[in-house]
């Protein structure tokens, strides 16, 4: 899984109704499973952005899905309000930022984020939210990270791979560098990843997330 394949020929899932639906059972199974067993975790996380920045307490915004489809992706708001006005000023003032997110889409110092919503991010926690997402269809536990509209465009010869499975909450880039990988590679990694799809393979990729998160390795 540590060398990319980008030149392969794409694996389509959609074929495989026994794959696709297995991956489906897997998913609810853990997201209904974290809502049983972790939903204290949740509720004091939702509670502790609202007392530290207050409402709201969950961000939406819309993103690319299977098949290109458009939905609603959640996270705890680990930014300000006007996070989108930050940003643009901050990257006019600083030319080194500005080549830093073209690259990675990501900044070492990100003016837009909240204390709290630092420490969110360095574990990861802002995403439980996606876990409702998973239980609805719109994502699945292991896949390419939910792309936003500005981003498409990055993906280039890829984005029918991405196109070809749900986004996950966690996946291949997000153990292999995250942060640090840049987004073109990591364009490459989700092809890679549609390329070679297999319960298995999400496996191996979950419990290199949890390895990943407990050292906050290649978080921002």
């Amino acid at each position: 899984m540590n060398t990319l394949r980008s030149n392969a020929a794409v694996h389509s899932p959609g074929n495989s109704r026994l794959l696709m639906g297995s991956k489906r059972v897997v998913d609810v199974l853990l997201a209904g499973g974290f809502f049983l067993l972790l939903g204290w975790a949740f509720a004091l996380v939702w509670i502790g952005v609202l007392l530290t920045s207050g409402k709201p307490g969950i961000y939406k915004q819309p993103r690319y899905g299977r098949d290109g489809r458009v939905f609603s992706f959640y996270k705890f708001r680990t930014m300000v309000p006007d996070a989108d006005a930050v940003l643009e000023r901050y990257l006019r003032g600083s030319e080194a930022a500005r080549r830093q997110w073209e690259m990675y889409q990501k900044l070492d110092r990100d003016p837009r984020i909240t204390r709290f919503g630092a420490v969110l991010r360095k574990y990861s926690l802002d995403e439980l939210p996606q876990f409702w997402n998973v239980l609805k269809g719109d994502m699945s536990v292991v896949g390419p990270r939910p792309c936003m509209f500005a981003q498409k465009e990055l993906y280039g010869v890829y984005w029918s791979s991405y196109c070809a499975v749900r986004p996950g909450i966690t996946g291949l880039w997000q153990v292999s560098g995250r942060n640090e990988v840049s987004y073109r590679r990591r364009a490459a990694m989700d092809a890679d990843y549609v390329a070679t799809l297999s319960i298995r393979q999400d496996i191996a990729i979950l419990l290199k997330t949890f390895l990943v998160v407990a050292g906050a390795r290649g978080s921002r």
